[in-house]
C-alpha cells in the first residue's frame, strides 16, 4: 500500500504539470484564433456570413459592421421568437439547451467552489498535487462529506426541475411548429409513407385510398412507389454528361475571350482556338478523339429522347410495397401514424411523418421486413465489433503515451523528466483521440445505410444515440479511466477486498485526463468551429481551382450545414463529465461553464451567420435526445457518488449512524431520478411525437393560434391569453419580461423571476441605445467610396426616389448606353458592400419599374446577335425585379469594362423572377412530390454558360441547341467572363428555374 500511495503522489503531481500546461497552451491557441477570426470575419463574408445574402430573404440575418468585437453584442441581442423564424425550431431548442447548460454549470461552479472545494482542500485525507482538490482528500470519517451530499442532491432535483420546465416549454413550442402555416402548408405535413404494403394493396390505389379513408378529412392522394432503377441510372448519366458539356462550352468560352484579348493587344487577326475534345471510351487513351462539344450534345440529345419516352410509359415501371398518402387534414396523418394499420405480422409496420423527397433514400424502400431485420442484426454486430476493435485501439493510445510506458523505452527515461512532457501527455493523447473518433461517424452512417434505413433524418436521429454511446464509452470510461481500470484491477487481483478503497482513490484521480479533455474542446475546440480553416480553404482556394462552370461557382457558394448528428453527443459527453465531478472534483465545473458558454457564443453566430439547417427539420425532435442523454450523466453521477460513499464507509474504522444515512441518501436520489425518467418519458413523449387531437381541433378552431407566437413559460391553454394579449398591451416592458422567461423560465419558478423583478424594475426598462447599433450599415464603405470613385453618401441616395420606394433592378453585367449616362455603375443600382475585401454587392430590388429613372435603351441591330432573348449575358432587364442579389467584381477596372463592352437588351417579358434562395424548403404539388425522382426527371436539361464579350461563342450555342433537337436549352444569364478571363456569376440565379428553361435562341436574328 505504501508503494501504491508513493505512486499516487508522483501521479497527482505530475497532474499539476500536465494541467497548468494544457490550460496554458489551449488559452492562448484560443486566443490566436479568435484574433484570427475578428480580423478574417469582415473580410471573408463568404466563409464567416453567408447567412446575410445566400438564404431567402425572410431567413437573413442584418449584417455586422467591421469592428472586431461587433458580432459578440449583435448576435447576443436577437430574441428568441426571431431566432426561431430565422433558423428553425431545432436550432432554437439546441441554442436553448446550450444556453441552459451554461447556465446551470455558472451556478454550479461558484457554489461548489464556496462549499465543496475549501471541505476537499483541509479534508486531512493526505493527497498530494491535483488530488488535494478532490473528493479522495477527505477523511472517510469526517461529518464534512455531509456536505457534499447536500450539495449533490440539490443539483440533481434542480437538474430535474429544469428539465420538466424545458419539456413543457418545448411541447408547447413543438404543437406551434407543426401547425404553423410554415409547416402545416407543406405537402409532406399531412402525409405518411408506408413501408411494407401487402400485395392485394400495392396494385390497387382505390383499396388504399378506401383504407386510409377511415381517418379524418379522408384522403387527398396516393403514391406507390415504382422500380425506376434502369430509368435513374439514365438520368444520372445524362446529368453527369450535361456537367461534361457545361465545362467543355465554358471552357471554350473563355479560350476564345483570351484568344481575342491576345489578339486585339497585338493587332494581329484574331483565330478562334480549337474546340475541346474526349474520347468516348471510358478506358483511359482508347479510341479516337471526338469534338467534346458535338458529341457531348448528341449523348445528351438520346439519352433526353429515352427519358421523355419512359416518362411517357409511367405503367411499365414495377411497383414496389411502398406508397405516399396523403391526408385532407394534417391530424389524420398523425393519427395514422399511431394506428396498427394490419393484422398481419411486419406488414404496414413502419410509417413515417413529416416526409421531404430529398431526404428519402429510395434504394431502400423495397426492402422486405425480413431482409431489414436480418440487415439490422448484421449492422448490430458490426457496431458491436467496432466497439470493441475502438476499445482496444483508444486503450493502446492511452497506455502508450503514459509516463510510466515511455520511461522504460531507451532514450526516453531522460524524455519524461522534461519540463516539455507535461505538453505532450497534456494535448497529444485527446489530440489523436479525437482524430480516432472522427472517422466514427463516416462507419456508422454507412452501417445504419446498409441497415435499409429509408429517410437520411432517421439515419442522423439514430446516429445519435450511437454515437453518443461511443462517446461515453470510448472516451470517458476506457481513455480517461484507463490507468484507474487498471490499477483498480491489478490491485483485485491481488486482495479484492482493496477494491472500494482503491475506487476512492483512483477515482478522483481521475479528474486531470477529464480537465485536460474539457479544456481541449472548451478553448480550441469553439475557436476552431468559429475560424473553420478548413471551410475558408475550400470556400476560396478549391473554388479557384476545381469550380469552373457558372454551377460549379455557385454551389461552392451554398452555405455551410452543421454535423447534428455527430455535435449533440459531444455536447451531451461533455454536460456527463461535468456533472459527474462535479462534487468529487469542483475546479471541473469551471471549465466546463467556460465550455458551454464558449459554445453558446459561436454557436449563436454560426446558425444566425454561417450554417443553413433548412435540411433539418424535425421540429426539435433531437432536443428530446440531447434531454435522455442528459439523463445519463445525472445517472452516472449518481452511481459514483454511491460508489464513493460506499468505498468511504468501507474504510471508516468507526462505522456510525451518519456513515450510513451518507449511503442510503445517494440511493433515494438513484431512485428519485429513475421516478422522474419514467414520468417524462410517460408525461411528454407521447405529446412530443405526434400531433395531439385536442390541439389540432383548439386550432382548427382559432387558427390565429397556429400563427402567433406563443408563451414562452409553457403555461395555460393553447387559446388562453399570453403576454401580448395581457391588460398591458404588447409593450417594451412585456417584450423583454417574454425574453427574461425565455431565458430563465426552465431554470427557477416563474414567482421568483416576477419577485426579482418586482424588486428591480430596472430590468424591464428597454435599453435606450438600439440592439442594432453595432450591426448597421453605417459603418460599411463600399470600395468604391473608398477609392474616389464614389462619392460618400450616393449608394444611399441613388437606393431611393422621390417617393422613398428603390430604384427599378437595372442591368448588373450589361454595358449599355444606360449604364454610361448614369455614369457610376453602383450609383445606378444603390449597391451596398456586403464583403470588405471579396467585392460582394447587395442590390435591394425594386417593387416598380420608374421610367423616369433609368430610360429603356434603344436596341442595337448590329448587337443582336449577342443578345438572350429575354437577358442579355446573364441580365436581368429593367423593370424585372429578381430579389436581393449578389454580383462579384475582381475590381474597379471591371466594373468599367461592365460599362463599355455590352450591348441593349430589350423590356422583359414577365415579372419578378424569383432568386435561387427564395424556394429554400419548398415542396413541388402534391401530385409530383413524391413521385420517384427519376419519373420526376425532365427530358431537357438547361446547359448555363457564359457568353463571351465578343459574340464569338454564339454559333456554338446555336449548334448545341440544333444537336440537342429541341432538349436542350442553353442559358446565359446572371453569368459572364470579366476582364481577367474569369468565369463570374450571381449566385442567386437558378438555371433550372421555369423562366430559364423557356429560353429561346441566344442569337436571334434581327
Amino acid at each position: 500500500k505504501a508503494a501504491m500511495a508513493d505512486d499516487s503522489e508522483k501521479d497527482t503531481g505530475g497532474g499539476v504539470s500536465t494541467f497548468v500546461s494544457s490550460l496554458t497552451f489551449n488559452v492562448v491557441v484560443a486566443a490566436v484564433i479568435f484574433i484570427a477570426f475578428a480580423i478574417l470575419r469582415p473580410r471573408f463574408k463568404r466563409v464567416y456570413a453567408p447567412r446575410t445574402y445566400a438564404v431567402g430573404k425572410e431567413r437573413r440575418s442584418e449584417p455586422i459592421s467591421d469592428r472586431i468585437l461587433a458580432w459578440i453584442p449583435m448576435v447576443l441581442s436577437v430574441p428568441d421568437d426571431k431566432i426561431i423564424e430565422r433558423v428553425g425550431l431545432d436550432t432554437y431548442m439546441f441554442l436553448r439547451y446550450m444556453r441552459s447548460m451554461f447556465v446551470m454549470f455558472v451556478v454550479l461552479s461558484l457554489l461548489s467552489v464556496v462549499t465543496i472545494l475549501p471541505v476537499n482542500i483541509t479534508g486531512n485525507g493526505g493527497a498530494k498535487g491535483m488530488a488535494v482538490l478532490t473528493m479522495g482528500n477527505v477523511d472517510p470519517a469526517s461529518k464534512k462529506l455531509w456536505v457534499h451530499i447536500v450539495f449533490f442532491m440539490v443539483f440533481v432535483a434542480w437538474v430535474l426541475w429544469n428539465i420538466f420546465g424545458e419539456f413543457k416549454v418545448y411541447t408547447r413550442l413543438r404543437i406551434w411548429w407543426l401547425t404553423n402555416p410554415r409547416h402545416a402548408n407543406k405537402a409532406g405535413a399531412s402525409s405518411i409513407m408506408v413501408s411494407t404494403l401487402p400485395p392485394t394493396l400495392i396494385e390497387d390505389d382505390g383499396r388504399i385510398r378506401a383504407m386510409f379513408n377511415m381517418f379524418p378529412g379522408g384522403v387527398r392522394q396516393v403514391i406507390v412507389n415504382r422500380n425506376c432503377s434502369e430509368l435513374q441510372d439514365i438520368v444520372e448519366e445524362r446529368d453527369s454528361l450535361a456537367k461534361a458539356l457545361e465545362k467543355a462550352l465554358t471552357s471554350h468560352a473563355v479560350n476564345c475571350e483570351k484568344t481575342f484579348n491576345k489578339a486585339a493587344k497585338k493587332g494581329a487577326t484574331f483565330k478562334e482556338p480549337k474546340r475541346p475534345t474526349m474520347r468516348a471510351s471510358k478506358i483511359p487513351f482508347k479510341g479516337p478523339k471526338l469534338d467534346a462539344i458535338e458529341h457531348l450534345s448528341k449523348e445528351i440529345a438520346k439519352l433526353n429522347k429515352q427519358i421523355a419516352e419512359a416518362g411517357a410509359e409511367e405503367n411499365k415501371f414495377k411497383r414496389q410495397s411502398t406508397a405516399f398518402v396523403f391526408f385532407n387534414k394534417q391530424i389524420a396523418a398523425h393519427m395514422a401514424a399511431q394506428t396498427v394499420l394490419d393484422y398481419k405480422p411486419f406488414s404496414m409496420n413502419s410509417v413515417s411523418l413529416d416526409i421531404r423527397s430529398d431526404d428519402i433514400i429510395w434504394s431502400n424502400l423495397n426492402l422486405n421486413p425480413y431482409d431489414r431485420r436480418i440487415r439490422g442484426y448484421i449492422s448490430l454486430a458490426a457496431t458491436i465489433g467496432l466497439v470493441i476493435t475502438w476499445t482496444l485501439l483508444t486503450a493502446a493510445l492511452s497506455a502508450l503515451v503514459s509516463v510510466e510506458k515511455l520511461s522504460t523505452l531507451p532514450g526516453m527515461k531522460d524524455l519524461a523528466k522534461s519540463k516539455f512532457f507535461g505538453i505532450f501527455t497534456g494535448i497529444i493523447p485527446s489530440a489523436v483521440l479525437a482524430i480516432v473518433m472522427a472517422l466514427l461517424p463516416i462507419i456508422l452512417r454507412l452501417l445504419l445505410r446498409l441497415e435499409g434505413t429509408p429517410r437520411r433524418s432517421e439515419i442522423d436521429m439514430r446516429l445519435l444515440n450511437r454515437f453518443f454511446f461511443f462517446q461515453v464509452w470510448n472516451v470517458y470510461l476506457v481513455t480517461i479511466f484507463t490507468s484507474s481500470i487498471l490499477s483498480i484491477a491489478g490491485s483485485a487481483f491481488n486482495d479484492p477486498s482493496i477494491i472500494l478503497d482503491q475506487i476512492q482513490q483512483q477515482v478522483p484521480s481521475s479528474a486531470t485526463p477529464i480537465l485536460t479533455y474539457v479544456l481541449l474542446l472548451a478553448f480550441t475546440g469553439a475557436a476552431k468551429e468559429i475560424l473553420q480553416v478548413v471551410r475558408l480553404a475550400l470556400r476560396y482556394v478549391l473554388p479557384l481551382l476545381f469550380a469552373k462552370t457558372p454551377r460549379a461557382i455557385c454551389n461552392a457558394e451554398t452555405p455551410a450545414t452543421f454535423d447534428w448528428a455527430t455535435s449533440i453527443p459531444m455536447h451531451s459527453l461533455i454536460f456527463l463529465m461535468g456533472f459527474s465531478y462535479s462534487f468529487i472534483a469542483p475546479i471541473v465545473n469551471c471549465f466546463v461553464a467556460v465550455y458551454f458558454g464558449l459554445f453558446y457564443l459561436v454557436y449563436r453566430y454560426q446558425f444566425l451567420y454561417v450554417y443553413n439547417d433548412s435540411n433539418w427539420a424535425s421540429g426539435g425532435l433531437s432536443f428530446p435526445v440531447s434531454i435522455k442523454q442528459t439523463l445519463v450523466g445525472v445517472y452516472i453521477s449518481e452511481i459514483y457518488m454511491l460508489l464513493m460513499m460506499v468505498a468511504k464507509l468501507a474504510k471508516n474504522p468507526n462505522i456510525d449512524g451518519n456513515a450510513v444515512l451518507r449511503v442510503i441518501f445517494p440511493a433515494l436520489v438513484l431512485l428519485l431520478t429513475i421516478g422522474a425518467h419514467l414520468y417524462i418519458n410517460d408525461a411528454y413523449m407521447p405529446i412530443i411525437n405526434y400531433l395531439p387531437v385536442r390541439g389540432a381541433f383548439e386550432i382548427e378552431e382559432n387558427p390565429k393560434i397556429a400563427t402567433t407566437y406563443p408563451d414562452f413559460t409553457g403555461d395555460g391553454e393553447l387559446n388562453g391569453p399570453t403576454l401580448a394579449d395581457s391588460s398591458t398591451g404588447s409593450t417594451p416592458e412585456n417584450e423583454i419580461r417574454k425574453r427574461i422567461y425565455a431565458v430563465y423560465g426552465s431554470l427557477v419558478p416563474k414567482k421568483v423571476i416576477d419577485f426579482v423583478l418586482t424588486k428591480i424594475p430596472s430590468l424591464l426598462h428597454p435599453s435606450k441605445r438600439s440592439p442594432k447599433g453595432d450591426s448597421t450599415t453605417e459603418d460599411l464603405v463600399s470600395e468604391e467610396q473608398a477609392s474616389g470613385e464614389l462619392e460618400p453618401g450616393a449608394d444611399k441616395d441613388a437606393s431611393t426616389v422621390d417617393d422613398g420606394l428603390p430604384l427599378p433592378m437595372p442591368v448588373p453585367h450589361h454595358y449599355s448606353e444606360m449604364a454610361d449616362s448614369k455614369g457610376n455603375f453602383e450609383e445606378i443600382i444603390g449597391a451596398k458592400r456586403v464583403s470588405g475585401n471579396t467585392n460582394i454587392l447587395s442590390i435591394e430590388s425594386a417593387a416598380q419599374p420608374h421610367a423616369s429613372n433609368i430610360a429603356e435603351p434603344p436596341a442595337s441591330p448590329t448587337k443582336q446577335e449577342h443578345r438572350d432573348s429575354q437577358f442579355v449575358g446573364g441580365l436581368a432587364p429593367v423593370g424585372t425585379t429578381t430579389g436581393p442579389s449578389i454580383h462579384s467584381y475582381d475590381s474597379k477596372t471591371e466594373l468599367r469594362q461592365r460599362r463599355t463592352h455590352c450591348s441593349a437588351q430589350q423590356p422583359p417579358a414577365s415579372g419578378r423572377r424569383k432568386s435561387r434562395y427564395d424556394m429554400d424548403g419548398t415542396e413541388s404539388l402534391v401530385e409530383t412530390a413524391f413521385l420517384n425522382p427519376a419519373l420526376r426527371a425532365k427530358p431537357t436539361c438547361n446547359i448555363w454558360v457564359p457568353l463571351d464579350n465578343h459574340g464569338i461563342c454564339n454559333d456554338v450555342y446555336d449548334s448545341v441547341r440544333s444537336l440537342g433537337d429541341g432538349s436542350i436549352r442553353v442559358v446565359s444569364r446572371d453569368t459572364w467572363i470579366n476582364e481577367k478571363s474569369k468565369v463570374k456569376v450571381n449566385v442567386e440565379f437558378d438555371p433550372d428555374v421555369s423562366d430559364a428553361e423557356d429560353t429561346p435562341s441566344l442569337s436571334a436574328k434581327a
